[in-house]
């Protein structure tokens, strides 16, 4: 069985979903899983609400073409857009995929609550790094002699991101204490937080390593690659209690609900700082594409064995989609979502 993903990737620093793929990509490599050209793949991996004019080329291209959709949000919740976005990936998940992958419990339940239909074959999996890059190896150890040094970290200056509660750490957390960085694209200015630009990801590890706490305060955050890439690099986490940090962050940290509350959780992990440590537990890369291969297995030998048909998209239908897909565009760009739209199929 080979896989496509269906995502066009970028290299250097970009946002987590992006990351995530790219590691993803990597590991089916080495695998010898992985197919480069969609159309000789056996099974398509679809990300969220991207590239779906190319999925529906390929399904009314080969029928044979098993479809899992990595289902992120609800968008409409993380970036406050028009519920048009979340309704079309619903859509296109009824229509085009025969299996869904959840990036949490969270995300699962709030794409349902909004009106999500289910899927024959479903599953959560948690992301994961590059183990090569996001490791613990070399970290710098903790010295309760010395400032605490904290960090936060987001590729996106979206207000959902928590920015309020950094602005709000940067007036009252006691720099006496401890110190902050943080490391990306930031809308509001900063007077005691040191800000770094966003870097390449091992860059961005050796930051991180060089740190005792990592905070965030995302809203609705289904399942965020900067904690999980921060807890990977045996960072003890102090994160909002909302989306899916509590899954992620699990004993390996502090969970709050006010941002004033934020300097007691610091304290509890200054005073049990090792302890905290040995809770961080997160699959690697290999549990995680495991997970993704087995699961995209499961659904693609259900067809080939005839146990389940597959969906099909007959050609009035998949015109039908592609028109509505067309109009979606349209929304998309007026919204100033930086997405890129396309036409034409995958090579």
């Amino acid at each position: 069985m080979k896989i496509h993903i269906l995502h066009d990737i970028q290299e250097g620093p970009y946002g987590g979903g992006n990351q995530f793929l790219k590691s993803l990509r990597e590991h089916l490599r080495r695998d010898d899983a992985y197919e480069e050209r969609a159309r000789r793949a056996d099974v398509i991996l679809l990300n969220s609400h991207q590239n779906l004019a190319g999925a529906l080329a390929l399904k009314a291209a080969d029928a044979r073409k098993s479809f899992v959709h990595r289902v992120d949000g609800p968008v409409s919740e993380i970036r406050d857009s028009h519920r048009r976005i979340d309704d079309t990936i619903y859509r296109i998940n009824e229509v085009l995929a025969d299996g869904t992958v959840f990036q949490s419990e969270w995300s699962q339940r709030r794409n349902r609550s909004l009106g999500m239909p289910g899927n024959r074959f479903e599953t959560v999996v948690l992301n994961a790094p590059d183990p090569e890059i996001f490791h613990p190896r070399g970290k710098r150890p903790f010295d309760p002699g010395r400032k605490t040094r904290i960090v936060a970290a987001s590729w996106s200056s979206h207000p959902n991101k928590g920015f309020d509660a950094y602005q709000w750490l940067d007036d009252h957390l006691d720099f006496t204490r401890y110190e902050m960085t943080f490391i990306g694209r930031t809308p509001v200015p900063f007077r005691n937080i040191h800000v770094i630009e966003p870097l390449p990801s091992p860059e961005l590890a050796g930051r991180l390593r060089d740190h005792d706490v990592f905070v965030t305060a995302s809203r609705r955050d289904p399942c965020s690659n900067a904690l999980i890439e921060a807890l990977h690099c045996g960072l003890p986490a102090v994160a909002l209690n909302d989306g899916g940090h509590p899954e992620i962050v699990g004993r390996g940290g502090e969970l709050f609900d006010r941002r004033e509350e934020i300097p007691e959780r610091l304290e509890r992990i200054r005073a049990r700082y090792e302890v905290f440590c040995e809770g961080i537990r997160l699959p690697g890369m290999s549990e995680v594409a495991g997970a993704y291969r087995s699961f995209m297995g499961r659904v693609h030998r259900a067809r080939v064995e005839g146990v389940y048909k597959g969906k099909r998209l007959l050609p009035r239908r998949w015109a039908r989609e592609q028109a509505a897909l067309a109009r979606w565009a349209i929304l998309r760009k007026a919204e100033g979502l930086g997405d890129r739209f396309r036409r034409r199929g995958p090579s």
